[in-house]
């Protein structure tokens, strides 16, 4: 018994002293009079306890004397055999809490931050133990947070000589502010009043570019052309720079254009993106994330090491950091990019540990595709996986690992969708609305353009609405080191956007002017298109249509206005009088506001009395959309109306196409090729349709100048927006 009381006497000292610092154990008793200690399952993970259960032994009350109520809360947690373990079964590297926390105080009393504010402890009695025990998981959370937390060791394995960061190095010339500040605040008002110089650079056979800067920059034309065969000139960290080498050996002459704006911080449009080379481009910006993420937090080593240096130099001012720690935001379409992007980091930075991997693999990584074979290239590319659009994912890194899931405000790269990171930004409530996270992304990738437009584009806008502005809370930032143009709210000014699209469309362009405002200019490339129309198996009669257009608002219904004019009464006629050729019209309606007008103006006006037809819309149910095209083939309905957004997120095959009336040009040219060459050619090659009667009949206007371009070329598309002697022209 004298035994039992000194191991008690030592567990209550524990437990007092556990008291005092930020993180308990709490148990209660048993009925029966056991008792069992039950730290939370975090805890047992790390080794920190075990777990165990013995019978209560009786014991002196007079010996607690005022200590009852502490003696309910710590002391009856852990039993006899519990102490022993603790002294003699525990591994030599496992810690307590309460040691954690006394070597995270004397950690920040060693680098002169001021320590932790210590949690005040209340006493507490049965009925409320399963509420401190949830508190209790969230605090274990927290220190597993601040012991993994290898923020005080750089990020490559030391800062050699050789790889500090010279005045040469775009990282220092854009971030740092080596020269000082005089030249910014002259850029920044070029910017402001859109005043740009432009240079074009020389044309290629298939692509070429143009380089805006604001008028205050100067620039030679050495720098303009300036192009990289490989990563022998491209300043990186040493590690990077070796895996680089072996991802991309050798890089085109167009890839070398874009890997020189990519690392030279400048902000770049690319809008022709590939398979072909999409995961070269994937490579380049996951290296620059990477090196970016190392050099920042190299800086900010380096600098803590040179304050503990000089402490107490008046004069010493080293500001070296945002507002918060994500430094950069990648916007992709689907789980399944996200996994690309993930994997990729992962085979250039090669850590020794993965944290939540695991978690990672189950919720993000699907083997399963869940369509046919038959689908398209570019279709499988962007639905193969695991095709969710609602996510978000933190990925912290030290020096050893990479942690996925952690938390935004202490993550170094978050990937996410459009509608992931609004819902994470507290949209649909204006009270929990949290955009800090944004307030200091100095790189923006959008990678998958066009998809992310036939998702819901408004929702990126909303997004880079939101990025670099003033944080409304501290979050534990330390002004005497953030840079002097984040707190003159001049981030924008600074942060690279990297976009990636298989076209350019309109609202990308308007990404481009209001957002793309990088004071080391901005780099947009054109591609020289031969036109979707050519190289089709099948040559049916083209006939393109101008109706004319006032401006931007009255075109939607200038378009209707031609439509029901001068195409509708001809198949209502022909309808009417069960012409030969009357059935089979596919009506392709490239946006959704435009298919409901149609659509109910052909069920409702008299002008349409006597047309029979079904519709297919991004919103119908699968056995709607299977009843449609079934009547439409069977020719109980003579025109079938068919979404833009329909056949991006289902690509069917559709049969009994005769003949093909677009409202609009598609935005996607790859469109043009499989609803006329595949649907009409589908009709062919089954015998339903005489390849002589095969006709297509387009609308367009001015406004239509990008669509215009793709689908006939860039050598004709001039000529038929400006022609003043018809406006119809004919492709046979």
């Amino acid at each position: 018994m004298a035994l039992f009381r000194g191991q008690e006497q030592r567990q209550r000292v524990a437990n007092v002293q556990s008291r005092r610092g930020r993180y308990q154990g709490y148990n209660g008793s048993r009925k029966g009079g056991q008792a069992r200690g039950a730290p939370n399952a975090r805890a047992r993970n790390r080794n920190t306890f075990s777990t165990s259960r013995v019978e209560e032994q009786p014991e002196d009350t007079s010996d607690r004397g005022s200590r009852t109520s502490e003696s309910e809360i710590g002391e009856n947690s852990f039993s006899k055999s519990e102490s022993e373990s603790d002294e003699e079964k525990l591994p030599t590297n496992s810690e307590k809490p309460y040691n954690i926390l006394l070597q995270n105080i004397s950690t920040n009393v060693q680098r002169q931050e001021p320590p932790q504010k210590k949690r005040k402890v209340e006493r507490v009695d049965a009925q409320a133990e399963s509420r401190i025990s949830e508190v209790m998981l969230d605090e274990m959370s927290e220190l597993e947070e601040q012991d993994d937390d290898d923020d005080e060791n750089p990020l490559s394995k030391g800062i050699e000589e050789h790889e500090t960061h010279g005045l040469s190095d775009p990282f220092v010339l854009h971030f740092a502010d080596v020269n000082g500040e005089s030249g910014l605040s002259e850029k920044v008002a070029d910017i402001k009043g859109s005043k740009w110089h432009i240079e074009k650079g020389p044309k290629q056979a298939e692509w070429s570019y143009s380089y805006r800067r604001p008028e205050s920059t100067k620039i030679t034309p050495k720098e303009l052309g300036h192009t990289s065969a490989d990563f022998s000139s491209i300043q990186i960290k040493g590690k990077l720079k070796a895996a680089a080498t072996v991802a991309l050996p050798r890089l085109s002459s167009l890839l070398g254009h874009v890997t020189s704006s990519i690392f030279n911080y400048q902000d770049l449009f690319f809008p022709l993106r590939k398979l072909e080379n999409a995961d070269t481009l994937r490579t380049l910006v996951c290296l620059h994330s990477l090196n970016h993420v190392c050099k920042t937090r190299d800086t900010v080593i380096k600098n803590n090491a040179r304050l503990a240096r000089e402490d107490g130099e008046a004069d010493l001012e080293l500001r070296d950091q945002g507002f918060t720690r994500p430094k950069v935001l990648i916007i992709l379409p689907t789980r399944q990019s996200c996994v690309r992007y993930v994997e990729k980091i992962i085979s250039l930075w090669g850590p020794e540990q993965q944290e939540n991997k695991n978690r990672f693999q189950d919720t993000y990584v699907s083997g399963e595709d869940h369509f046919s074979d038959d689908k398209p290239d570019d279709f499988r590319e962007l639905f193969a996986g695991n095709d969710d659009d609602m996510f978000r994912l933190g990925m912290k890194f030290t020096r050893k690992t990479v942690k996925f899931f952690s938390q935004f405000y202490k993550s170094d790269i978050i990937f996410a969708s459009p509608l992931g990171l609004r819902m994470a930004l507290g949209a649909d409530d204006p009270k929990k609305q949290d955009n800090d996270f944004l307030s200091s992304i100095e790189i923006v990738i959008v990678d998958q353009a066009d998809a992310l437009a036939m998702q819901n584009w408004e929702h990126v806008e909303y997004i880079f609405e939101k990025l670099n502005l003033q944080p409304k809370e501290a979050h534990g930032c330390d002004f005497s080191r953030v840079r002097n143009w984040y707190l003159d709210g001049s981030a924008r000014y600074l942060r690279q956007t990297i976009c990636y699209s298989a076209f350019n469309f309109p609202s990308l362009n308007k990404l481009f002017i209001q957002h793309m405002q990088n004071v080391d200019g901005k780099v947009k490339y054109f591609n020289v298109e031969g036109g979707a129309m050519i190289g089709m198996d099948i040559s049916p009669k083209q006939t393109f249509s101008r109706f004319e257009s006032a401006s931007a608002t009255s075109e939607p219904d200038d378009r209707f206005k031609y439509f029901s004019n001068a195409i509708l009464p001809g198949l209502a006629k022909n309808a009417r009088h069960r012409v030969e050729g009357s059935s089979g019209v596919l009506i392709y309606v490239p946006t959704y506001a435009d298919f409901l007008r149609v659509r109910n103006y052909l069920a409702t006006s008299t002008a349409a009395q006597g047309v029979s037809f079904g519709s297919i819309s991004e919103y119908t149910a699968l056995k709607d959309a299977a009843r449609a095209r079934s009547h439409f083939l069977s020719g109980r309905h003579s025109v079938l109306l068919y979404t833009e957004r329909a056949h991006h997120f289902r690509r069917y095959h559709l049969k009994g196409v005769k003949r093909i009336v677009m409202y609009g040009l598609p935005e996607n040219p790859i469109f043009y090729k499989e609803v006329i060459g595949g649907f009409l050619g589908a009709s062919i090659a089954a015998a339903r349709l005489d390849a002589r009667e095969a006709n297509v009949r387009i609308l367009f206007s001015k406004l239509d100048i990008l669509k215009l371009e793709r689908i006939v070329g860039s050598t004709r598309y001039l000529t038929m927006l400006k022609d003043t002697g018809g406006d119809t022209f004919d492709f046979v």
